[in-house]
């Protein structure tokens, strides 16, 4: 959820999607991973997800869709397609108050319907603190990548944040990006592919999931971005589906107001 401040915008009335979606998405295939990156806050965003996924199950060519949004470990293998949204949510262990399911569920039960097995991807959250102190994730990106994920999360925090905390963010943020790529590549098959959803930080090509997939498994990102293509989405993302811009929101003052001008703990 990087930056995710810094995109933030409110809800606005539900638009048309692109005229070309999902059928764009055969710009990009084949894949064996395509990353479908989102503004959390973005309505659209959601509707295209629920797309795209039927789109390619009707293909037969969904193998399984893993999201940002549940925990590694929950999925919705053992689950019948006539399965509740209630079951659903109990086998992802579904947090509705970090992520309402009003607003992913129909992604989610568009894949239980059609017989795709949805898996968590996120890091558990119980293994966050033990991740501040993984010196190993460190190393993983190029220094001016990683300087760059230090931007990206002071920026996406308003620059509240001490200076202190910005490295110890970034280890989590890092080691949330391999726990998803290794969801991924878990449920990969031949011919078919793994559709993952996250934040749009973590499907950028240079610092997020598609860095710990190897060079073996052939990735491509689709960026969802509401009202603007920024330069960064273009050189991290193989496509950009542009959506209706949302109203203007100031993130930052409503960030300020909720910390009590005081940065949080991570």
């Amino acid at each position: 959820m990087v930056a995710a401040l810094a995109l933030a915008g409110c809800a606005a009335p539900p638009a048309q999607n692109p005229p070309s979606w999902p059928a764009d998405l055969q710009q990009v295939l084949p894949a064996d991973v395509l990353l479908l990156g989102e503004q959390h806050d973005a309505p659209e965003h959601q509707r295209l997800q629920r797309e795209a996924v039927q789109w390619l199950a009707a293909r037969g060519a969904l193998a399984a869709v893993v999201m940002e949004m549940a925990e590694q470990g929950g999925s919705t293998a053992g689950l019948p397609r006539d399965a509740t949204d209630a079951q659903a949510q109990a086998a992802l262990q579904w947090q509705d108050k970090a992520w309402p399911w009003a607003q992913y569920g129909p992604v989610v039960m568009a894949a239980v319907a059609a017989g795709v097995p949805v898996l968590g991807g996120n890091l558990p959250r119980s293994q966050m603190r033990a991740a501040i102190g993984q010196a190993q994730w460190d190393a993983h990106l190029p220094a001016a990548a990683l300087q760059r994920q230090y931007t990206e999360i002071r920026d996406g925090h308003c620059g509240l944040l001490p200076q202190a905390q910005i490295a110890p963010m970034a280890r989590i943020q890092i080691a949330r990006d391999a726990s998803m790529a290794q969801a991924a590549t878990s449920a990969l098959q031949p011919g078919k592919t793994v559709l993952l959803v996250a934040g749009a930080g973590h499907v950028w090509r240079g610092l997020g999931v598609p860095t710990h997939l190897g060079t073996q498994v052939a990735a491509k990102v689709v960026v969802a971005r509401a009202g603007g293509e920024p330069a960064a989405a273009h050189a991290d993302a193989d496509l950009v589906a542009p959506t209706p811009a949302l109203p203007p929101r100031d993130a930052c003052a409503e960030l300020r107001e909720k910390w009590g001008n005081a940065p949080q703990r991570p």
